[in-house]
């Protein structure tokens, strides 16, 4: 039953009224067990998946429109269509590298419901007609590793994964496997490479899409740890009863993970397209309004690598569709909130200074571009800031992804939002998101940058860099010759009169 508040053993999960799809089994401290799940369902819905063909299993997934839950948002059924025919072996990858900031959802479900992950995959791979799976966990997710490998352990004893599942003629393998900590491997193709067991860095498309050419050079399915969690539910209750739930282009729930300045951060489980921003940010049983009555200033709808959205903002709905028009998307489900305390400058160097950490070095406007965009910041935030370093900045920008970058609107100014996606000159988006907190900072907070800018000489304040009014006014500086070595008379150093008469 839901309660409105935290739940202790899930930490961060708020238990609201709403329909449950993935989080249903939140409640239970032993959720993680395979006697819980077969207890509230689990398994059912890889039977009634075993009960008709692969192909009325696609079907029912293509007809729901089970869209993808890492960031692209793209239909699963319809991805799962791409594979060349009569091309195997074929293989599935969960991407659970999670490791977008703010975003904290797909850890809770391969912490708290691993085997409902498990089944997903399970129903995939028969919808596909896969035999192999690879499930990609982040390098610092030790419980969350760990859980997996006991339900994969409990799974295999009991007969749902391995040969015969469930004495019919389907048999699948999983595979767990965990990262080193690196963000670009979240990046589809750069995964696969970890995966081979090169350097994760991202792959050229074309040709290596991976549903044409993947893990090992055959075509792969890659999917998100919370769309393939939607599938046991899907399988037993159908396409019709999944799409009762959220609006009609973006049926089903979604899990957003809430952080930053509201009285109540935390990850949710709600509707899509029929909630807004405003529902979830103020709701009494959502996050309840901005902390210690503060106002909004801006918040990040999807990730850090979104461009950022403000308060009047507020009212889209939770759905791609619409957020993407307004200049940004819903990414990966994380909503960074930033009150009116914020310092814009600061935020926006926090997020470039991950992006340039993160870079992986393939690719050269990404590698250099982003190291550039961060020491600019750091300069202007240190007092050393240049006039053009504004100017400076979004040509940078540029370089990495052509303009007009995705921007939300500014009605102030009467500027209209550049619609997302951005165009980008780097193989992945790693780079190009880089360039989303300085577009959308510089182009509402122009001035926070400025008055950083400002010399000390046009405030006509000393700064602690400036100089001394004797070097300006070109009296005695520290580092000045001597007034007897300007006249030629005797310095530290000159040769004596006698020197100078016997040369």
């Amino acid at each position: 039953m839901a309660t409105g508040e935290y739940v202790p053993h899930a930490p961060g999960y708020v238990d609201t009224d709403d329909p449950k799809i993935v989080t249903s089994r939140f409640g239970y401290e032993d959720s993680y067990t395979l006697d819980r799940y077969l207890a509230t369902g689990g398994y059912e819905g890889l039977k009634a998946a075993l009960g008709r063909t692969s192909e009325a299993c696609h079907n029912i997934t293509r007809e729901a429109t089970v869209l993808g839950r890492g960031g692209a948002g793209f239909p699963a059924g319809i991805k799962w269509g791409f594979c060349p025919p009569d091309v195997w072996p074929r293989y599935l990858v969960v991407n659970g590298d999670e490791s977008e900031p703010g975003t904290y959802k797909d850890r809770l479900l391969m912490e708290r419901d691993p085997h409902q992950l498990i089944e997903g995959c399970l129903i995939a791979c028969y919808s596909i007609g896969l035999t192999q799976c690879f499930l990609y966990v982040r390098g610092e997710m030790a419980v969350a590793q760990q859980r997996l490998a006991d339900a994969l352990n409990e799974a295999y004893e009991a007969g749902y994964v391995g040969k015969n599942i469930l004495g019919t003629d389907f048999s699948v393998d999983i595979v767990l496997h965990w990262g080193a900590g690196a963000y670009i491997v979240g990046e589809e193709t750069a995964l696969i490479e970890s995966l081979e067991g090169n350097r994760g860095m991202p792959r050229l498309k074309p040709p290596f899409f991976p549903a044409a050419v993947g893990l090992y050079g055959q075509p792969t399915i890659v999917n998100n740890v919370e769309t393939l969690a939607n599938l046991p539910w899907l399988m037993s209750n159908g396409a019709e009863a999944y799409k009762q739930y959220g609006s009609e282009t973006s049926p089903g729930t979604r899990m957003f993970a809430v952080s930053g300045h509201v009285k109540r951060p935390g990850v949710y489980e709600v509707e899509q397209g029929v909630t807004t921003y405003e529902d979830l940010l103020y709701g009494d049983k959502y996050c309840q309004g901005i902390r210690d009555g503060h106002e909004l200033k801006m918040f990040i709808p999807g990730g850090g690598s979104a461009p950022w959205l403000f308060p009047e903002h507020v009212s889209l709905p939770l759905e791609a569709r619409p957020v993407g028009a307004a200049g940004t998307m819903l990414g990966s489900g994380a909503i960074v909130v930033m009150d009116d305390s914020t310092d814009a400058v600061k935020a926006c160097l926090r997020v470039v200074r991950f992006f340039a950490r993160e870079s992986c070095g393939k690719c050269a406007p990404c590698r250099e571009g982003t190291s550039w965009e961060e020491k600019i910041l750091q300069r202007i935030l240190d007092g050393n800031g240049r006039p053009e370093d504004l100017d400076l900045l979004l040509d940078i920008g540029d370089n990495i992804s052509p303009g007009p970058y995705p921007v939300a609107s500014d009605e102030s100014q009467g500027l209209e939002a550049v619609p997302f996606p951005p165009r980008q000159t780097t193989i992945c988006p790693l780079g190009p998101s880089s360039v989303a907190p300085i577009v959308s900072a510089l182009r509402r907070f122009r001035h926070e940058f400025e008055a950083k800018i400002a010399t000390p000489v046009e405030l006509g304040l000393r700064g602690p860099n400036a100089p001394s009014e004797a070097e300006e006014t070109g009296l005695r500086g520290p580092n000045a010759p001597s007034e007897a070595e300007e006249t030629g008379l005797r310095g530290p150093n000159a040769p004596s009169e006698a020197e100078e008469v016997a040369s």
